[in-house]
């Protein structure tokens, strides 16, 4: 399965276009996001959302906004007039998300299995995190009883 999850900028305002033969709508941009090495400059992308999900993404999100994108990457090749291919990575959008915001937008083809829109702010931590026990707790723990501060499950 194709599927990544990115946090970024957005430094590039959205461009609008359509498809030449059947008018769908497309939308362009170019998110950028830190390197894994303090010395290396920051990465750009190229973001691409098709459909309802591009005249969403044109109208709500601008240049400076910091995102949350979810989608299918794949590398292009483009023929260059140097007289090599060049491969770019692109991402497709399926899901976009404002950082700061519980509105999401989704793409139109998504499945009856994703999560609806509200959903990334109505999860919430276990109720009782000590009430759940684990049975991969080692003979130290259950001899000396320590409250467990840690709410994730696992």
């Amino acid at each position: 399965m194709n599927s990544c999850i990115l946090m970024a900028q957005i430094i590039k305002e959205p461009e609008l276009r359509y498809t030449p033969d059947s008018q769908i709508p497309s939308s362009q941009m170019l998110v950028q996001f830190p390197s894994l090495k303090p010395e290396d400059s920051p990465a750009t992308l190229r973001v691409v959302g098709w459909g309802d999900l591009a005249t969403e993404i044109k109208e709500n999100f601008h240049e400076g906004d910091q995102v949350i994108i979810q989608g299918r990457l794949q590398i292009n090749s483009v023929d260059r007039p140097e007289g090599f291919k060049e491969k770019r990575a692109e991402l497709s959008v399926s899901k976009i998300y404002k950082v700061g915001e519980t509105t999401s937008f989704s793409s139109s083809s998504s499945t009856s299995s994703d999560r609806p829109a509200s959903s990334p702010a109505s999860i919430n931590p276990p109720s009782s995190p000590a009430s759940s026990s684990s049975p991969y707790k080692s003979s130290s723990e259950k001899a000396n009883p320590e409250p467990d501060l840690d709410d994730i499950p696992f």
